[in-house]
């Protein structure tokens, strides 16, 4: 080694990471834009390397993995440009407990998640299984009057026939020999009319307390009763049924129940909804 060569060669050894790398492409005849494409990393990256404008290129690690790419692209040797590189090294990151949750305290909290959890889960789930059984019920008994061999229209049909023989008798005596009983009947207006468009069980309870009908009416049947004669009305799957009452429509599901409405009859033979 001549004196002459004694200075660059100190002078080297005290440059630092990013000036060698600088001078090493200058001499190799490289744009910044060059080493990019040929290392496949951004340009800002490579400036950020040879200014040694570490806080722009993230963990120490990549640092280091971008100065060693950089390096043996030029043909230097790694290890001198390892050890003049001024980035930190990698420290884990420390974990600092920030508050501290007593274990009783800690406990209280999950129980209490749970009672909420709890009683949300109870709050769905008991109104659907009240409504299931109401339901299931209604069904029950609707299948338990399709076993009863008795006839349902038996007690209407001597009930109709009690009224009107009692009316003709007190106000037309004289034309009771000539017309037959069924000719006074209850006006059109006064009728409770019952239509189905599915399977629908109906109970029809007249004034004396006796059942005019216990039924389970097929889809498109249809029920007829004086209002006189009717003290209330249960009807199942009420939103099956087209309903009316001196001659304008009720709605069957304005007050129904799990799809079970039941009815009244009100001194002037109008329905009238009962819980």
């Amino acid at each position: 080694m001549t004196a002459n060569q004694q200075p660059d060669l100190t002078h080297e050894a005290l440059a630092g990471c990013g000036a060698r790398l600088r001078a090493a492409r200058e001499a190799a005849g490289l744009s910044i834009d060059d080493v990019a494409a040929r290392l496949h990393m951004p340009a800002r990256v490579v400036r950020s390397l040879e200014n040694e404008d570490w806080s722009r290129l993230g963990a120490p690690v990549f640092v280091r993995g971008q100065v060693r790419s950089y390096s043996r692209l030029l043909g230097l040797t790694t290890a001198p440009l390892m050890d003049a590189l001024t980035v930190g090294q990698i420290e884990p990151t420390k974990l600092v407990s920030r508050t501290h949750i007593p274990q009783a305290q800690w406990w209280a909290e999950q129980i209490g998640r749970r009672l909420v959890y709890i009683v949300l889960t109870l709050s769905l789930v008991i109104p659907v299984w009240v409504a299931t059984r109401q339901h299931l019920a209604g069904t029950a008994e609707g299948v338990a009057a399709l076993d009863t061999p008795a006839d349902p229209a038996a007690p209407a049909e001597r009930e109709i026939d009690r009224t009107p023989r009692t009316v003709v008798a007190s106000m037309a005596p004289v034309a009771a020999s000539g017309q037959p009983a069924a000719a006074v009947s209850t006006v059109p207006g006064a009728e409770i009319v019952l239509r189905t468009s599915g399977k629908t069980w109906l109970e029809v309870v007249a004034i004396d307390g006796s059942t005019l009908a216990k039924e389970l009416l097929p889809a498109g049947a249809e029920r007829r009763y004086a209002a006189s004669q009717v003290r209330r009305m249960t009807i199942g799957n009420a939103s099956a049924v087209a309903l009316e009452s001196r001659g304008r429509p009720v709605d069957a599901l304005a007050n129904a129940r799990a799809n079970v409405a039941r009815f009244e009859v009100s001194s002037d033979g109008s329905l009238v909804a009962s819980n």
